[in-house]
């Protein structure tokens, strides 16, 4: 076997050491840390819990000086695990390939950091490990994206307003958005079901798909309402539409299948499926126009009936 078969199929430790630069790096790893998780791109896949091993190798810069015992001058561990940690629970993700890239940004965060090796394998998917290895250097992490993964504490705390049907048709709406939107905090806008009736499944999971279908199609007919709101799907788009002043109507399939820890309110509860939403982004404070207040969010919530034309 050659070399390069040989180092192919190695551990990343070797690879680290086979690829290393004329100025050695120190080197930290992880090996074979198995965690459940729910991912995969395939519809079998959703819902259920499979293993994953994670095998990592950090390359830190030598320090220089004696490290006297003390942790706080070394890339601890920790640090690797939380990495991990922290990716999983952010959302589901669909391919290994974006786990292994997120992990590796996260990891070269930090300042000691210099090139990292990911490899990560899906254990009950086939007849062997399934998987990705992949290898980041800290000039290869676009500083966008470093700063989104660096900054998640930095999200700005959005205005949410919840929409009734009634709402949306009223005449008011122009006035209540020039009023939402003029503050110093983003505006994302929350709807329920369209009015028109919608296939009825008697099947959990598939009557799920099609509430949450009725709500996106109520958010693009809002935005045809109001040419300001523009219809986002995804935590990418929310946050730079946010931090970029962008009106936002919430259309929440992407957000509440991937959600790690989804919500327990149905998609025909709307009012309540905002307010998990209002959570997740920390809003300061959901308003909800022309729709009951439900019970035990995680959010204050303040109503506010059709009629009223001042917020």
């Amino acid at each position: 076997m050659t070399s390069e078969i040989r180092l192919a199929f190695a551990h990343p430790s070797e690879r680290a050491e086979a690829t290393a630069s004329q100025d050695p790096l120190d080197r930290i790893s992880l090996r074979d840390h198995i965690v459940a998780v729910d991912i995969g791109a395939f519809q079998a896949e959703r819902g259920k819990s499979q293993r994953i091993c994670f095998n990592v190798v950090v390359e830190v810069q030598p320090l220089t000086g004696p490290i006297d015992d003390d942790v706080d001058r070394i890339l601890s561990y920790d640090k690797v695990t939380e990495a991990i940690q922290h990716e999983l629970a952010e959302e589901r993700l669909n391919l290994l390939e974006t786990l292994a890239a997120r992990i590796a940004e996260r990891i070269l965060l930090e300042p000691q950091a210099m090139r990292v090796f990911v490899r990560v394998e899906k254990l009950d998917r086939g007849p062997g490990a399934l998987g990705v290895e992949i290898v980041r250097g800290r000039d290869q992490i676009a500083p966008e994206g470093l700063d989104s993964a660096a900054h998640d504490d930095d999200r700005p705390h959005p205005r949410l307003t919840y929409l009734s049907n009634r709402a949306i048709a009223s005449d008011n709406l122009s006035g209540w958005i020039d009023q939402l939107a003029g503050g110093d905090r983003p505006l994302v806008l929350c709807v329920g079901a369209h009015e028109q009736p919608r296939p009825m499944t008697g099947h959990k999971m598939t009557q799920r798909r099609i509430d949450l279908l009725a709500i996106e199609q109520n958010a693009w007919a809002l935005a045809a309402r109001d040419l300001r709101c523009k219809v986002v799907s995804t935590r990418t788009e929310l946050d730079w539409a946010m931090k970029n002043g962008q009106i936002c109507v919430w259309a929440p399939s992407k957000i509440v299948l991937d959600a790690v820890d989804g919500p327990s309110a149905a998609p025909s509860d709307a009012v309540a499926l905002a307010a998990w939403f209002a959570a997740t982004f920390a809003a300061d404070e959901m308003l909800v126009i022309g729709a009951d207040l439900p019970e035990d969010a995680g959010v204050p919530l303040r109503a506010v009936p059709v009629e009223q034309q001042i917020l």
